[in-house]
């Protein structure tokens, strides 16, 4: 199994780039261009996060990692539909498919933390080992978060395609829903600043920059003062990805008849 995981990671990353120009770059250029472009329009004029140190190494991270979780998503969806011919001539686990297209959604998210950590060097942001272990601790986290969910998806794609359209429009809800383009400070309502890092991308991100960045990111222990509440995010991660192993394994058995 390893031998065929290791080669379907390779395959998709190849097709991923087929016919680009620029290729792997691109997995880098594209969180610095939606950088560059949140950055001037936001900091520069409507003077988002002056207040927040290291802001715009604090905005980068958070739309890097909120570029993982979207990507890793997005592509496991149409995963098991894409590979159809596979699956009927090969027989191989379903879940393997999903694996390999979040395996090629991590890569590019450990490419981009490349570029995080220059930025991070340029405006002399000290980086700890401490930092560091925790960012691979909200890393985790989101990456079972979003496995659990790309399991449901793919499951559900197969038969209903209408859910494509649907996550698009949940992304770009959740997009703004979570902390990434504006300081938490901004809501300026208790309540809702709790209610949204009860999310567990947004207690990623925030326990991320918090941990590596500046301790002027709010996070879920800070606002819940370290009640029960804070342990919410993660019994949701736990939740979802038992939920869509569950409906995955359940529909696997009759995803070659159904696409």
């Amino acid at each position: 199994l390893r031998k065929e995981l290791l080669e379907l990671v390779r395959t998709d990353f190849k097709l991923r780039y087929q016919g680009s120009l620029l290729g792997y770059v691109w997995s880098l250029l594209k969180p610095l261009l939606m950088f560059l472009i949140l950055y001037v329009v936001f900091v520069y004029f409507l003077r988002v996060g002056k207040d927040i140190e290291h802001f715009p190494v604090y905005l980068l991270l958070g739309i890097v990692m909120w570029n993982f979780f979207s990507e890793m998503t997005i592509q496991s969806l149409g995963s098991i539909v894409g590979r159809g011919d596979l699956i009927r001539k090969i027989k191989i686990p379903r879940w393997m498919i999903v694996i390999s297209t979040s395996a090629s959604a991590s890569i590019n998210f450990i490419l981009s933390m490349i570029v995080v950590f220059i930025f991070m060097l340029i405006n002399k942001v000290d980086i700890t080992l401490s930092g560091m272990g925790m960012l691979f601790v909200y890393a985790t986290m989101i990456y079972v978060f979003a496995l659990g969910l790309s399991l449901l998806l793919a499951a559900l794609y197969v038969k209903y395609r209408d859910v494509s359209y649907i996550w698009e429009i949940v992304l770009q809800a959740g997009f703004y829903a979570t902390p990434i383009i504006y300081p938490l400070q901004m809501i300026k309502n208790p309540l809702v600043e709790k209610l949204l890092l009860l999310n567990p991308v947004a207690q990623a991100i925030q326990g991320a920059r918090h941990d590596l960045i500046t301790h002027q990111a709010l996070t879920t222990h800070e606002l819940w003062n370290y009640q029960w509440q804070t342990f919410v995010p993660i019994v949701a991660v736990v939740a979802v990805l038992a939920m869509g192993t569950m409906y995955f394994r359940r529909e696997s058995k009759s995803f070659a008849e159904n696409i």
